[in-house]
């Protein structure tokens, strides 16, 4: 009997992502396996129920389609309620957000699920067409840009008119992931004058290759600020409070500044106090990637756009979902490649190794497993 994948509709406010497209529905046909779908889950991106079942997928009920999975796939873990119908040990793949979301976590366990948080995945090469972070971190920082350029009330690029001339908008960008990369490379496109800075010193060529100006404190050292896997870590006081002091001056002078430091399983990084808010200029605009997280701005509020000292602040909790459907292509190829490439012939069925396997289980035979929720 093949192996069935279902897809549910995303039940969380505001999302408007979907799990599978028609494309990873043949994909996952090719392979031998049976893909069945909720009906209407693909609409927030724009996939009709027709455009699944152009690409052989099943469309029915929700009940329907998760009846007998074997596997489910989701943009944000669905309930345990919702898998009722599933196989015993079925696997989720899905977001968890594992470090606040502990009690779903444990809901899983307990229901014999062996959940596969895909927020997990480690930063190695051959992982790195799975890493839904990335894909998605990489259209949220387009889109802050964006966002913050249609909440500024002038131009972005410098223009000669037979008026005078427009000055280029200056924007500062704090966090110099994935996300500030796209959010760097963006506003130089909407022709900005462009600065970043980070805790990881090694990003200052990143910063340089993209025509943006480095700011870093240069004069602390043994600071890296690089975590395991990849991630930033959290910074010494001795580096944090230089930082605020070279940031502070830099901060008063932009436009636009877009913040996205998070790091795992803790709250975001404070980066922008009130003071630094109040020493901008009137009409400036501060957008806050983090800000589901906690924020790294004093007083930004998820899906709020706030005004304190003539600044405005604004932050989605899922900016990402902004943009459905691109964000849904790139979430479910990352789904696809990642089963794929532990793809059994024989058995019919992913396998997974240990490597990227007990990095991202989180659940299994009725228990958590996973190192990184340990106690």
């Amino acid at each position: 009997m093949a192996l069935r994948i279902a897809v549910l509709k995303e039940r969380a406010p505001g999302e408007d992502r979907v799990a599978l497209t028609p494309e990873t529905a043949k994909k996952f046909a090719a392979l031998g396996a049976t893909v069945a779908v909720e009906e209407g889950a693909g609409l927030g991106a724009a996939i009709t129920d027709e455009a699944y079942r152009d690409a052989g997928a099943e469309v029915g009920p929700a009940a329907v389609a998760v009846k007998d999975a074997d596997i489910v796939l989701g943009v944000q873990a669905p309930d345990v309620a919702a898998l009722s119908g599933a196989k015993q040990g079925a696997w989720v793949a899905a977001t968890f957000d594992p470090f606040r979301n502990g009690d779903t976590v444990e809901a899983y366990a307990k229901a014999g699920l062996e959940a596969l948080s895909m927020e997990f995945m480690p930063r190695i090469t051959r992982a790195q067409s799975m890493d839904v972070l990335s894909s998605q971190s990489n259209l949220a920082g387009y889109k802050a840009v964006l966002t913050a350029a249609n909440q500024y009330g002038r131009a972005f690029p410098m223009m000669m008119t037979a008026a005078g001339t427009v000055q280029a908008a200056k924007v500062f960008v704090m966090g110099v992931g994935v996300a500030g990369l796209q959010a760097i490379a963006t506003a130089r496109r909407l022709g900005a004058q462009v600065s970043a800075t980070d805790v990881r010193s090694a990003t200052k060529e990143q910063i340089q290759s993209l025509g943006a100006k480095p700011i870093f404190v240069e004069d602390v050292e043994g600071i890296e600020g690089e975590g395991s896997g990849g991630y930033a870590s959290e910074m010494s006081e001795e580096y944090r409070n230089a930082q605020a002091e070279l940031v502070s001056g830099h901060i008063a002078k932009q436009d636009i500044v877009i913040t996205t430091a998070l790091i795992p399983g803790k709250p975001a990084p404070r980066l922008i106090s009130d003071a630094q808010i109040a020493s901008m200029k009137p009409g400036s605009v501060i957008f806050d990637l983090a800000v589901a997280q906690g924020g790294n701005v004093e007083g930004s509020k998820p899906d709020e756009v706030v005004e304190k000292h003539g600044v405005t602040i604004v932050g989605y909790s899922n900016t990402a979902g902004h943009l459905a459907t691109d964000a849904s292509a790139l979430f479910a190829r990352n789904l696809y490649n990642f089963l794929s490439a532990f793809w059994d012939k024989e058995a019919g069925k992913p396998v997974l190794d240990e490597e990227i396997g007990d990095a991202v289980r989180l659940t299994q035979g009725g228990k958590v497993v996973n190192e990184r929720l340990a106690g």
